[in-house]
């Protein structure tokens, strides 16, 4: 009963009606006419109640003092006075406080309620049986692991899954940050909570629920609001000892000049509100802000950890690559020709679920090419494949292999092999009968955004590390492509961690960035885990503090520069904060301020560091 009054009281309205109140009464105050009962006593009754509510909450439940309590004890100094005025003014601007710190974190946590609004109430499951099928439209809390799901034109995807049949394009937006739609086919993964833009298509659920990105990136996003920064807790610690700090001060300014008024002027403009929400305000502007660019901040403790990151850390497969091998190079024999080398290639390696061979064969398709069918697919493990096409045997595999079989290969062949390894790619060589064709180089595509994220990281004076399972060369050819000159390589998991150790004993607040599971004890060790969140795994994710929705490390700038920025918010905001309510005391004990002047200049604090929190949340970061 009492907390649903308090809940009313703190309505905007109720507020406003406070405020009419609080003008009438000073309009009788200006006027030198009177009014029994006061007006103000309604500003003072609406607004001062969910003060007293929790300030009496927080002394017998909780055992804790709050500004709460310093802000009522003010209240009721002003009421015992005969300042009716002053103690409706300090609840009304009070109330008003409240409601412009509820807006910013409301503001803030827009991207957390468009999220939790994005989720799918129901979806259309596809049931085929005996040659028929039926489609029925259930909850999508019904959804699982493995039901064909039918997607139409507009629908918001129901549930994680992989296209099964048919294309279309997904607004990705509310959870990459990506502003165009995406292209998806058979084969490509889509999210619960994304919207479909054009073709109707079916899926096969791989997550529904509670498992699905979208619930676990408005579980991240919980996990943010809930937990607080180290500087936050200094500035709680500070609010805490304030009140009795207050209340001393003001009993000691009674005792040396024999003004009650002065007193209760201390105790209203020396309440520590504006401290309290330095940090809050700050930090809920800042994970609103980056939620929007796709950018999911897990704690406030993150977020301060980040500002302060002066090493960052990267893994190369997946992060700075795509993870994927591509064909790269096609070098024919004399007398053969590029096209006829990748048809051949990938007409032998149609039939292979090796890595190498799919990329071949995908290469081929995307060039238009349509391998024959083959006989006799033989594949020996670590060698190569040999198949038959007509009368013809075609054998893909490395040099050793086609050595073996008694192939010669060309000089020529040898040398460019060579450069290819130093380059750290990948190479099969393709015979016809007893004839080499050539070789097919592939490799994994560094991200094209990934050179102008170092760079502007090392304008930032950022430190940047590469850490690889690859070989020295590989790394050294890939770190050299995107601006990297410290390279540690060929470290299994326990030796990322190692190297991390070492920079943190050099000094280094060091941030990882990595998208595989080998890559989750390096994000648990260093100062800031940053996984991959698009392609990136779950058990990454879940080990990281801070998660990047798109394929890229693009973004890293730009959290870099809200880190930094946040901090120097938060600290101006307590700067600022502790300057006004040490101007305000010192204009008090003066006998230059009394309660009614206090309580706006009081607040004059509050307001002002709720605003700058606001700059904040729509400040633009080059």
């Amino acid at each position: 009963m009492l907390e649903k009054l308090s809940e009313l009281c703190e309505d905007i309205r109720i507020t406003i009606l406070g405020g009419v109140f609080l003008a009438a009464s000073m309009a009788l105050l200006f006027t030198g006419k009177s009014f029994i009962p006061d007006p103000a006593w309604g500003a003072i009754i609406l607004c001062g109640y969910p003060l007293v509510y929790h300030a009496v909450r927080s002394l017998f439940l909780k055992k804790q003092i709050t500004s709460a309590l310093l802000i009522t004890i003010a209240m009721a100094a002003s009421i015992a006075i005969g300042e009716l005025d002053a103690a409706a003014e300090i609840a009304f601007i009070m109330a008003l406080g409240e409601y412009l710190e509820d807006r910013t974190v409301a503001r803030a946590r827009q991207g957390l309620t468009k999220l939790m609004e994005l989720t799918p109430r129901t979806g259309r499951k596809l049931i085929r049986e005996n040659d028929t099928e039926t489609v029925m439209e259930i909850p999508a809390d019904q959804i699982r692991v493995h039901d064909l799901l039918r997607v139409l034109p507009g629908e918001t995807i129901p549930a994680d899954g992989i296209i099964v049949k048919g294309t279309t394009s997904v607004d990705q937006s509310v959870m990459t940050g990506e502003s165009l739609p995406v292209d998806k086919t058979c084969g490509d993964e889509v999210y619960s909570g994304t919207i479909n833009c054009f073709g109707a298509f079916e899926m096969e659920t791989t997550r529904a629920g509670q498992d699905s990105a979208l619930q676990k990136i408005i579980d991240m996003l919980k996990e943010a609001e809930n937990r607080k920064a180290p500087i936050q807790r200094i500035a709680d610690q500070w609010a805490s000892l304030l009140v009795p700090a207050a209340l001393l001060i003001a009993a000691a300014v009674y005792l040396i000049t024999g003004n009650l008024e002065r007193g209760v002027t201390v105790l209203v403009v020396f309440c520590p509100c504006a401290l309290a929400l330095a940090t809050p305000t700050a930090i809920m502007a800042a994970v609103g802000q980056a939620t929007r660019h796709g950018v999911l901040i897990k704690s406030g403790e993150a977020l301060e950890r980040m500002g302060k990151v002066d090493c960052i850390a990267f893994d190369k497969t997946g992060t700075l690559t795509f993870g994927k091998l591509e064909v790269c190079d096609l070098l024919p024999a004399d007398g053969v020709q590029a096209d006829d080398l990748l048809r051949t290639a990938a007409a032998a390696e149609q039939n292979s679920e090796h890595p190498i061979g799919r990329a071949i064969v995908r290469s081929a398709e995307k060039s238009g090419i349509h391998p024959e069918q083959v006989q006799d697919f033989l594949m020996q493990p670590g060698k190569g494949v040999t198949v038959r096409l007509g009368q013809d045997v075609i054998r893909c595999g490395s040099a050793a292999f086609l050595k073996s079989c008694g192939i010669r290969i060309p000089a020529f062949t040898e040398e460019s092999l060579a450069a290819i390894r130093r380059q750290g790619k990948a190479a099969v060589q393709t015979a016809r009968n007893e004839q080499c064709l050539g070789t097919v180089a592939l490799a994994d595509m560094i991200r094209p955004e990934s050179a102008k994220a170092i760079r502007r990281l090392t304008e930032q004076k950022i430190r940047t590390v590469l850490l690889t399972g690859d070989h020295a060369g590989t790394a050294e050819f890939f770190a050299e492509k995107a601006g990297i000159t410290d390279i540690r390589a060929e470290l299994l998991p326990d030796g990322k961690v190692s190297e991390l150790d070492k920079l943190r004993a050099e000094g280094c607040k060091v941030g990882m960035v990595g998208d595989g599971v080998n890559d989750a004890p390096a994000l648990k060790t260093a100062d800031v885990g940053i996984a991959m969140g698009g392609m990136g795994s779950d058990i990454a994710a879940d080990a990281a503090d801070i998660v990047l929705m798109k394929d890229g490390i693009e973004q890293l700038p730009y959290l870099k520069q809200l880190s930094d920025a946040a901090l120097r918010t938060i600290k101006m905001n307590i700067t600022l904060s502790m300057a006004i309510n040490l101007a305000a005391v010192v204009l008090s004990v003066l006998g230059l301020l009394n309660p009614v002047t206090g309580a706006l200049v009081h607040n004059v604090g509050s307001v002002l560091v709720v605003l700058n929190s606001v700059l904040l949340y729509d400040r633009h970061f080059a």
